[in-house]
């Protein structure tokens, strides 16, 4: 349908005379002012008259066409705007130039653009203004700069301030530094200075740029020109927390507070609901010396601001300080009190990044003499400065108190604190903690429960967590993958070995977890190949552990990746518990070939090797090439080369091996003394076993479930039965404390419920201590239960014991230390 251009004037006439014959006469101006106005043309009511009214009313037409998605429409209006009769001006495209510049809509800018230089219009600070908006926002940055450039060189007009703070401020968003740079120069060359929005907007780029110097010169700068303000403060406050500056935070802050205890408030909120700085935008210097951050305060604001510490001996400094801090109270529902609460919380997120739990505890109980209500924002930032330190019971309790003020968690509040609970190994609080994150961008808080479900030895659990964490769709990364092959890698429970059946699930389970990691584009770490090989290793496939690291030396080959020790000892490792030592030789000597650098765990694995091939000399030539290499004997190694000896049944060389272990300061463990006492206890010797079992406890090392199997053998195999049930009530006591006194205090908890106990459920219960992961207190319970049933008293002082008493006396006659 063809469109109808009608006449303005014949319109305004129209309108004027039906408002005359309703109203009857009046008088000329009356109607002058009728006739002003103008009829609505596509829903718009334009005011003016002839050719003005024109120029506004296509310009609405045009940006109705452009919202409209209608381009052509849009370009054939601009081609009637630019034929007019009348000469246009700048203010005959503020409308369309503010469109695009909102939109943004940069293409039909430079439409626009090339009309206005075809017209030679001259333009307005608003006009150009808007201009380089519309790029800015746009992305065209490059295009942006040369318009700056172009208006200030070729037009003698030169733009205000505001157009280089806008293009400032779309740099820093873009992330830009060039184009910054670039501004700058134009900003010096042109002598146009700065306000507070430029300040903000270069600390907006330094942050970016993760430049505190910068940030810091921005201040030395900014308190030349300024005094300092709240808005202003609040600005310098976050770039000092994201540039993990806290002291510097922390004394901005408190000018901050000194400023609102002063009373030199100067915020207000726009109709958007935007806070902002109501005072004057007109330079006066800060007081004080330039430069610096040392800024002159009243007494009353020094002694709060840097005096101001939750320690006893500063409590009646705080509350001299009640009156002075009474001022905030007439700002309670004022916009300044969101502004401290604001930079409150910055402050206590910074402390959370620096682990300073003590200074989030001091901003905390300030925030609370100020009458400053902590925000959910504040609580998380808190609650991740204070949990490692305080543990995950404190979390709970803040948790209690925000609900008591009706206040919801953020997602990562409740992440964080099923962090702490997984790591404090509380399985049913962090699981119930992570059914309430609803949003989780990051697989953090699930991996942290996987761990604790490996450390426990629940995988059962890790399945079910695992399902959540797929219907939420939460992409796995690779720490997921890893501690996914540590969980089910291997099928087999511990303390037993893997069999047909087992090794076929661990097959499965490890393509499903592989391709999952392929669907996600996750490829291996040496952490996740290193569990993978362990869980093959565990599983005793030897085959397929040699496939997977051959996988492995191409993987990480081809990514130029260094391999790395670990994951051939775990080879290596598993290929000699699987008693394929000459595999195991074979691929130490290809990792020499290779140029790769054993590491000492990895000659101790060769040495025990050594011991199930019963080669002593192999043994000391390794240790000597380790030595060469700068590695020195572990306790492992002597444990090693103690059992080679004892292979040839020579107890004196290994005692004297065992002495100079001692003797140079290593750490002796269960497993070298229970190396001794296995072989004395197969051959028979009482006398070996006794002297080890006095120097074991007087080097205060406690048995283990071994220790009280080898002992207890040896007696029962010579005959002395009742000796036997002494000795392993003993070690059994032992393996619960070593000190009697700790022992009596226990006596009460564990005769009762467990050892004398006629209650059914008593082996029961003593199982679920096996499963809660405290095995050796779970075997000398149920050791200690058989000897109550067979009819043997159960004494809690073991130290008193006749056999106790043989032990001390041999160990004496063999010239070693009293016990």
């Amino acid at each position: 349908m063809r469109r109808v251009r009608i006449p303005l004037r014949s319109i305004a006439d129209t309108f004027c005379k039906s408002k005359s014959r309703e109203h009857g006469r009046r008088n000329v101006t009356g109607r002058l002012e009728l006739c002003r106005t103008v009829a609505t043309i596509n829903g718009h009511v334009c005011l003016g008259y002839g050719e003005e009214s024109r120029t506004k009313t296509l310009q609405l037409q045009i940006v109705d066409a452009l919202r409209l998605g209608e381009r052509s429409r849009a370009s054939s209006l601009l081609s009637d705007l630019g034929d007019g009769n009348q000469p246009l001006k700048a203010d005959d495209f503020v409308y369309i130039l503010n469109y695009c510049a909102k939109s943004p809509d940069p293409l039909f800018f430079m439409e626009t653009w090339r009309l206005i230089e075809q017209k030679e219009i001259g333009l307005n600070n608003k006009c150009c203004l808007l201009m380089v908006q519309a790029l800015c926002r746009g992305g065209y940055l490059e295009e942006a700069c040369n318009l700056i450039k172009f208006l200030g060189e070729n037009r003698g007009i030169y733009p205000f301030l505001s157009v280089y703070n806008s293009f400032l401020g779309a740099c820093a968003k873009m992330q830009t530094a060039v184009h910054a740079n670039q501004c700058l120069d134009l900003m010096e060359r042109q002598r146009v200075g700065k306000n507070e929005i430029t300040y903000s907007e270069l600390l907006k780029l330094a942050v970016w740029q993760q430049n505190l110097s910068a940030v810091h010169e921005i201040w030395k700068d900014y308190i030349k020109h300024y005094s300092l303000n709240i808005i202003s403060l609040r600005k310098f406050i976050w770039s000092f927390t994201r540039l993990k500056d806290l002291k510097s935070a922390y004394e901005t802050l408190q000018h901050m507070v000194a400023l609102a205890i002063s009373g030199k408030i100067f915020v207000s909120r726009t109709g958007e609901g935007r806070l902002y700085s109501s005072r004057l935008d007109i330079p006066i210097p800060s007081k004080g010396e330039s430069g610096s951050q040392k800024v002159e305060l009243g007494e009353n604001e020094q002694d709060f601001a840097l005096k101001f510490d939750t320690d006893t001996s500063n409590v009646e400094i705080c509350k001299s300080l009640r009156a002075t801090v009474g001022i905030l109270n007439n700002y309670k529902s004022m916009p300044v009190m969101k502004v401290l609460r604001w930079s409150f919380s910055d402050v206590i997120h910074a402390c959370a990044q620096a682990r300073d739990y003590k200074l989030a505890e001091h901003l905390m109980v300030q925030m609370q003499n100020l009458g400053l209500q902590p925000s959910s924002h504040t609580y998380d930032g808190f609650m991740r400065a204070v949990l490692p330190t305080r543990g995950f019971s404190a979390g709970m309790e803040m948790l209690k108190v925000m609900e008591e003020r009706n206040m919801k968690p953020y997602a990562s509040t409740l992440a964080a604190l099923s962090v702490q609970c997984s790591k404090a190994l509380e399985l049913d609080l962090a699981e119930a903690l992570l059914d309430q994150v609803c949003e989780c961008p990051h697989p953090y808080p699930y991996n942290a429960f996987f761990g604790a479900c490996d450390t426990m030895d629940q995988p059962e659990r890790a399945i079910r967590l695992l399902a959540k964490m797929r219907q939420r769709k939460l992409q796995p990364d690779i720490r997921t993958y890893e501690l996914l092959f540590s969980l089910f890698g291997n099928v087999n429970a511990p303390y037993e070995e893997g069999d047909m059946l087992s090794q076929v699930d661990s097959t499965k389970r490890i393509k499903a977890i592989e391709m999952d990691m392929a669907k996600n584009g996750v490829q291996h770490s040496h952490l996740s190949m290193k569990n993978l090989l362990k869980a093959l290793g565990a599983e005793g496939m030897t085959r397929e552990l040699l496939h997977y690291l051959h996988i492995a030396e191409k993987l990480f080959c081809h990514t130029n990746t260094y391999m790395g020790a670990p994951i051939y000892n775990t080879v290596l490792h598993s290929l000699i518990e699987a008693a394929e030592s000459q595999m195991a030789i074979e691929i130490f000597k290809n990792m020499k070939s290779c140029g790769l650098q054993p590491c000492a765990a990895t000659y101790n694995i060769m040495i025990d090797c050594c011991s199930t091939m019963r080669c002593f000399k192999s043994a000391c030539a390794l240790v000597s090439m380790m030595v060469r290499n700068g590695f020195y004997p572990e306790t492992m190694t002597y444990t090693s080369l103690i059992k080679i000896l004892l292979e040839y049944e020579n107890f004196d060389e290994a005692i004297n091996l065992l002495d100079q272990a001692s003797l140079e300061g290593h750490q002796l463990d269960v497993i070298l003394y229970n190396t001794i006492l296995f072989k004395a206890s197969e051959k028979g010797r009482i006398d070996i076993m006794e002297f080890t079992l006095g120097q074991m406890h007087q080097h205060k090392v406690q048995p283990d479930p071994s220790t009280c199997y080898y002992v207890f053998s040896a007696y029962v195999d010579r005959g002395f039965h009742n000796t036997a049930m002494e000795a392993l009530q003993v070690l059994s006591m032992w393996m619960i404390s070593d000190e009697d006194s700790t022992l009596e205090e226990k006596k009460g908890q564990f005769e009762d419920n467990f050892v004398l106990s006629e209650d059914l459920e008593a082996e029961s219960r003593i199982l679920q201590v096996f499963k809660d992961s405290e095995e050796h207190l779970a075997i000398a319970l149920l050791n200690l239960r058989w000897c109550a049933i067979l009819g043997f008293p159960v004494s809690w002082s073991p130290n008193q014991s006749g056999w106790v008493s043989r032990l001390k006396t041999n160990y004496d006659r063999a010239g070693s230390t009293v016990l």
